[in-house]
């Protein structure tokens, strides 16, 4: 589990790991000197560590696909990027959400207020409570061959850079998630327009979500 700190004197992310069934591990991220404190349950904890454990906001799983809902259609995706070290001591690049609206709307009043900083509101799990941040993976993942990631060109490693294409309407129970091509906000603001879902798909690289969320 990834943990964001905001406490002054702890501030950062930091990974929690289970070693087995009453011992886990506390270190900070991407910590290259692998400094790290032990945590068994009934032990008190103090410190940096124990603002961590008690104030750290954990984060979503790496490769979580989450929508933001506006009147119950989800007019934004959240792509989560958060992946562990390989090893304790091999630095990866630090966990973000990628802000990705559908592109072709310009109602900014539908993004989420958090859209230029996901990880600096501090309240993604009370959205998550109020249901406003939901799961899309059950809707994108319902059948093969409707919802698709494309890599950027010369990116085709770095799930962060590109576009997620919804080829048709995904009804879910209380919300659905509209077909289109979903972007980087930031680029949208830039006002480049997606390039044509036909090319899209014809591009290297393209992974079905279905597959690959499963």
């Amino acid at each position: 589990m990834v943990l964001l700190s905001r406490v002054p004197g702890s501030a950062g992310f930091y990974v929690l790991t289970q070693l087995d069934d009453d011992a886990f591990v506390i270190r900070a991220w991407n910590d290259s000197g692998g400094a790290s404190q032990e945590i068994r349950p009934g032990e008190q904890v103090s410190g940096v560590t124990g603002q961590v454990i008690s104030s750290g906001m954990p984060l979503p799983h790496d490769g979580a696909l989450l929508g933001w809902v506006t009147d119950c259609q989800v007019t934004v995706m959240l792509a989560v990027h958060c992946p562990h070290p390989g090893t304790w001591d091999t630095p990866v690049p630090y966990p973000e959400i990628r802000v990705m609206p559908m592109a072709g709307t310009s109602a900014l009043r539908e993004w989420p207020p958090f859209t230029s900083s996901p990880l600096d509101d501090g309240r993604l799990w009370e959205y998550v409570e109020w249901g406003q941040i939901v799961d899309i993976v059950p809707l994108v993942t319902r059948r093969t061959g409707l919802a698709f990631w494309v890599p950027l060109p010369d990116t085709r490693g770095a799930r962060g850079e590109g576009f997620v294409v919804i080829g048709d309407n995904l009804p879910g129970d209380d919300y659905w998630l509209p077909a289109g091509v979903y972007m980087d906000h930031w680029t949208l603001r830039e006002g480049i327009q997606a390039p044509p879902l036909g090319r899209l798909l014809s591009l290297p690289g393209v992974v079905d979500l279905a597959h690959q969320l499963r």
